[in-house]
């Protein structure tokens, strides 16, 4: 830095122009005293103007990037960046679209910035008509319909899609009257955009056999924090007819492996010709290989990013488009590995029994650890970032 040439400098040291500097680490967190002290340190660009932090003249950016691994962050970044902010994206829908401020949540509520992502791989545009079949709390439905999409949604959970659950809020003892998916899209301006969002058993369609989707991006339960039910019942009876406008079904458990095959099944006979499939699948990462993946004849794989959640643990963005129409049978014949099914079950015996961490290559003596080495099939969820290019109109591409 010290020895870019004056002249390239002079323009931005005048005392009428303003600045601002930002410090953003990747894959590290920083305290505001930690990031004052690395903007102290750049003194020496004898910046004579005002500081303005809202609209600087010259605003400029320092990045350290600490690789792609959360459980193996050096403790010296790998690579730093420094330059003139010259343009950017939507990154403030981050901000905008943040759960601190959004009206209803609940224990499983997308990330935003996932959410988005999940939205832009599935190229959702104006028009589109959207669907989530495990829709929650509706943060997918919100990102989707933030591309200028109609959305609909469905879930087995009265109470959480109607807002009745426990709140998750710290201090908060009970959930305010109005808090559903709708006060939401209301909160950001897009009642309009929501076609509904209602009660519906996603191993039973409800849909007409025409109906065509342009997108189907969802989040199935996975059995961790929240638990995954279908009708059903192990019990042989027949409900009176006078019963039935009272009658509340019996759950069973809905496994993960039976969660894929009628997704895929779904997808299949529900996306429109080249539409896309979008959701998460949650791995063992000891088991993981690509010959793992959920398979559909008339559906091809298109991306597979992995953002991990723990040492054992793993979830994959899976994005897959719909390729050609199902004609017979055997056009929906989905494979489905049997790892999925015990994949609860591993993660919670995971959490009592250490498993050995992801091999690393040593560097020279005195240098510590060098990059780790990464599995050519592993692609982390930040990479999918890269190839995401979100523009600044309501667009995406």
């Amino acid at each position: 830095m010290k020895k870019i040439p004056d002249e390239v400098l002079n323009r931005w040291r005048s005392p009428g122009v303003s600045f601002k500097i930002d410090v953003e680490p990747f894959n590290k967190n920083y305290s505001i005293k930690e990031k004052v002290g690395i903007i102290e340190e750049f003194s020496y660009l004898d910046f004579k103007g005002p500081v303005n932090l809202k609209s600087p003249d010259c605003h400029l950016y320092y990045f350290e990037y600490y690789g792609l691994n959360p459980n193996n962050i050096p403790d010296h970044p790998y690579n730093s960046f420094f330059g003139r902010l010259i343009g950017t994206g939507q990154r403030r829908l981050l901000h905008e679209l943040s759960l601190k401020t959004r009206k209803f949540i609940g224990n499983t509520t997308m990330d935003p910035q996932l959410a988005l992502v999940m939205a832009n791989l599935a190229c959702v545009s104006p028009c589109s008509l959207v669907l989530d079949p495990f829709v929650g709390t509706g943060s997918l439905l919100v990102s989707c319909a933030k591309f200028g999409a109609y959305v609909v949604g469905t879930d087995i959970d009265y109470l959480t899609i109607h807002g009745k659950s426990k709140p998750t809020r710290a201090k908060q003892i009970q959930r305010e009257a109005d808090e559903r998916i709708s006060a939401n899209m209301s909160q950001y301006g897009m009642n309009s955009q929501l076609i509904d969002a209602f009660v519906a058993d996603a191993s039973r369609s409800v849909w007409r056999d025409g109906l065509r989707f342009n997108a189907i991006v969802t989040d199935p339960p996975y059995g961790i924090r929240e638990g995954s039910s279908k009708v059903g019942s192990k019990k042989r009876y027949k409900v009176p007819a006078e019963c039935l406008d009272k009658h509340h079904p019996s759950k069973v458990q809905y496994s993960l492996e039976n969660v894929l095959i009628d997704l895929l099944k779904f997808a299949g006979r529900h996306l429109e010709l080249h539409g896309r499939l979008v959701f998460w699948l949650p791995v063992y990462r000891a088991d993981y290989s690509e010959d793992i993946l959920p398979q559909h004849p008339c559906l091809k794989l298109i991306a597979n990013c992995e953002q991990p959640l723990a040492s054992h643990t793993s979830r994959r963005l899976i994005v897959m488009e719909k390729m050609a129409e199902p004609k017979d049978p055997e056009d929906e014949k989905v494979f489905v590995h049997e790892s999925h099914s015990s994949f609860a079950k591993k993660y919670f015996q995971g959490l009592d029994s250490p498993v050995p961490t992801p091999s690393v290559k040593r560097g020279k003596r005195g240098q510590g650890l060098a990059n780790p080495v990464e599995n050519d099939a592993v692609v982390y969820i930040s990479k999918a970032l890269d190839n995401c290019n979100i523009k600044d109109d309501s667009h995406n591409q």
